[in-house]
């Protein structure tokens, strides 16, 4: 890169158009006189730091006549550090970061924000990204583009912002002030497959739906459904810091059951003010058991959305309400006859096979960290689990096929969900061109 007067950095190959006029500008008060003809490069070592031009110019003497010579300049490159090169050696390069926090436990969420980030290309701008225990942080060179991340954030999962900002130094010459600019993105504590108990208040103006809900999905919102009634409700980010509650167990409680019996219910009439139904489930009642009681006679009866895809027999995964102690504002003051003994959350299957059969991979973020432990490794898995059982959040992933596996015929109708081959992309080298081989130089 070379210094355009007065603080502009530009970027030209030697012997290009561009260095010819960057030179040229260099000589802008000698060349005002005379009328210049011609200019080009005369060939140098490209590590001697030198810079020959070859520069042909007239000028008008004595009584019309016009003089004309050709003579060489020489120019002498000098090594200089940039504004930005100056701030990474005084680790100083950083002028805006953005911490993205949610506390809970898994990182569903937290998964699926990443694939978003790389199907926008957010990332391409940060000058690093590290992680932490409960989040991420983005750094930036400006604000602007710190403001960016922070408004993708803000439309794309629930979440609320506060900024603060550091001076870091001032010139009392020219009046200009450097500050580091912080901003605070706190994500909803809320995952997908979340067992949670709304505020009676908030309930009522949902449509008067029950309290214990189950999360079924987050993106701009969150996505409720009663497993009772089937109604479904959506949660902003300004409807649940007004009226916050709380996930009533963390992932690793689920307790696998087996399907004793189920019967689906038929559809009722919607009662007074009663909001919407989800199509896509199944209202059904069903009897289960614990696989780890299963020498016991020992039941449990519950009301569940997943009567589209449970037969008796089946394992299921589920809390179990009856036997656990919650410690929940809202769940002390419910009518303990209203609370579900056994939530159920979705069906249980294989997950060495579900993983020898996955012919697909997702892209991840280029960051700091400290390395996966079998904790974060098993929390990728669900995640993964949940895009091949939900088509809605896979719609906003991109998805690629992993040509190490072969594809497979779809034969097993009762086995676990796959993701097509017409959802998948191929993975795309620039490197390569289509005959495998290295591709040509882009033209500049």
């Amino acid at each position: 890169r070379y210094l355009q007067p007065p603080g502009t950095w530009i970027q030209c190959t030697l012997e290009s158009r561009e260095l010819l006029a960057l030179c040229l500008k260099k000589m802008k008060a000698s060349l005002s006189k005379v009328r210049l003809i011609d200019a080009g490069f005369i060939w140098t070592e490209p590590h001697s730091k030198r810079l020959k031009l070859k520069l042909t110019v007239q000028k008008e003497v004595i009584n019309g006549a016009v003089l004309q010579q050709v003579f060489v300049v020489e120019y002498i490159v000098q090594s200089q550090m940039c504004e930005d090169c100056h701030r990474i050696e005084a680790k100083d390069f950083w002028k805006s970061v953005v911490q993205v926090r949610q506390k809970t436990l898994h990182k569903k969420t937290f998964f699926y924000l990443e694939q978003l980030i790389l199907k926008h290309r957010l990332h391409q701008n940060t000058l690093r990204i590290k992680e932490i225990h409960d989040g991420l942080d983005f750094y930036y060179s400006s604000k602007q583009q710190a403001q960016k991340m922070v408004d993708f954030l803000q439309c794309t999962v629930p979440s609320r912002s506060k900024s603060s900002q550091r001076l870091i130094s001032h010139d009392i010459h020219s009046n200009v002030y450097n500050y580091k600019s912080t901003f605070s993105v706190e994500i909803v504590p809320i995952c997908k497959d979340n067992v949670v108990c709304l505020s009676p208040k908030l309930a009522q103006s949902l449509g008067n739906m029950s309290q214990i809900c189950v999360c079924i999905r987050v993106t701009s919102t969150i996505h409720l459904i009663d497993p009772r009634t089937l109604q479904i409700a959506e949660i902003d980010g300004n409807t649940y810091w007004r009226h916050p509650f709380n996930s009533l167990f963390h992932p690793k409680q689920l307790e696998e059951f087996i399907v004793m019996d189920i019967s689906r219910v038929p559809e009722k009439k919607k009662g007074a003010g009663a909001g919407a139904r989800s199509n896509k489930h199944t209202l059904a009642e069903a009897w289960v058991q614990k696989t780890s009681e299963l020498n016991t006679d020992h039941q449990y009866f519950c009301c569940t959305h997943l009567g589209h895809i449970l037969n008796p027999g089946d394992l299921v995964l589920g809390f179990d309400l009856a036997n656990c102690n919650l410690n929940d504002e809202f769940v002390n003051k419910m009518n303990p006859h209203h609370i579900p003994d056994v939530v159920l959350i979705k069906k249980s299957y294989d997950r060495t096979k579900r993983q020898r059969r996955r012919n697909w991979k997702l892209k991840e973020l280029e960051r700091d960290r400290e390395g996966m432990d079998t904790d974060d490794e098993r929390q990728y898995q669900d995640f993964l689990e949940d895009l091949e059982e939900d088509e809605a959040i896979r719609k906003n992933v991109n998805i690629y096929r992993n040509a190490d596996i072969p594809v497979e015929s779809d034969t097993d109708d009762d086995g676990p969900p796959r993701i097509s081959l017409a959802e998948m992309l191929e993975d795309l080298h620039i490197s390569q061109d289509a005959t495998g081989g290295e591709g040509a130089n882009m033209m500049t």
